[in-house]
This record gives structure tokens, C-alpha cells and sequence, in this order.
């Protein structure tokens, strides 16, 4: 009983939001019927924008998230070191050795993926 009432209640604004979204729609042509022209030219044109955003926006956040993972591990493994006397390596070398890589990233990535 009460999932028919909710059903009542959502329908018509589903009903709406379907309406709004055909009278909004618009359709796209390719120019001269060749869609993968369309698309090319449509990533030619954003391509650089892509790597622009990526450079100056992925790229950082990843490595400002990385380092510090690794320096919060850093310091994990130093307070225990000095409460059992032994340092583990595995874990601030991986994060360090994913640093480096991510640091370097953009220095290679494009060029492997063709852009």
C-alpha cells in the first residue's frame, strides 16, 4: 500500500521531467551524413583542451594526494620505529615510488597516447 502511494506521487513528476527533457532535446546532423567526421573533428577540438585541464588539474591533485599519503606514512613509520625499533620500508617507498611516477606522468602519457 505505501509503495503504491509513492508511486503515485513520483509518476507525474517523472512524467514532467520526461516531457522537459524531449521539448529541450535537440538533434544533432552530421554535416554531408559522415558521423566520424563529426567526431573527429569534435575531439581535434577538445583534445587540447583535455590535456590542458588534466595538466593543470588531474595531475596536481593526484600528486598533492600522493605526498600526502606519503609523508603521513613517513611519519607512521617512523613513531613506529621508535616504539618497536623497526622501520618498514614497503609502504613509503611504493607511495614514493607512485609519486615519482605521477610527477613524471605528463611528461610521457601524451605521447603514449598519441595526443
Amino acid at each position: 500500500m505505501h509503495n503504491m502511494k509513492f508511486i503515485k506521487r513520483t509518476f507525474p513528476v517523472f512524467i514532467f521531467l520526461l516531457i522537459l527533457a524531449s521539448l529541450f532535446a535537440m538533434t544533432a546532423y552530421a554535416e554531408g551524413g559522415d558521423v566520424a567526421g563529426a567526431i573527429q573533428s569534435t575531439w581535434d577540438d577538445a583534445k587540447g583542451q583535455i590535456k590542458a585541464v588534466v595538466n593543470g588539474v588531474v595531475f596536481p591533485a593526484i600528486d598533492l594526494i600522493l605526498a600526502v599519503l606519503f609523508f603521513i606514512k613517513l611519519g607512521s613509520s617512523w613513531f613506529e620505529y621508535r616504539k618497536h625499533g623497526q622501520f618498514e620500508m614497503a609502504a613509503p617507498a611504493i607511495l614514493f615510488a607512485c609519486l615519482v611516477l605521477m610527477l613524471t606522468a605528463p611528461l610521457y602519457i601524451w605521447g603514449i597516447l598519441g595526443m
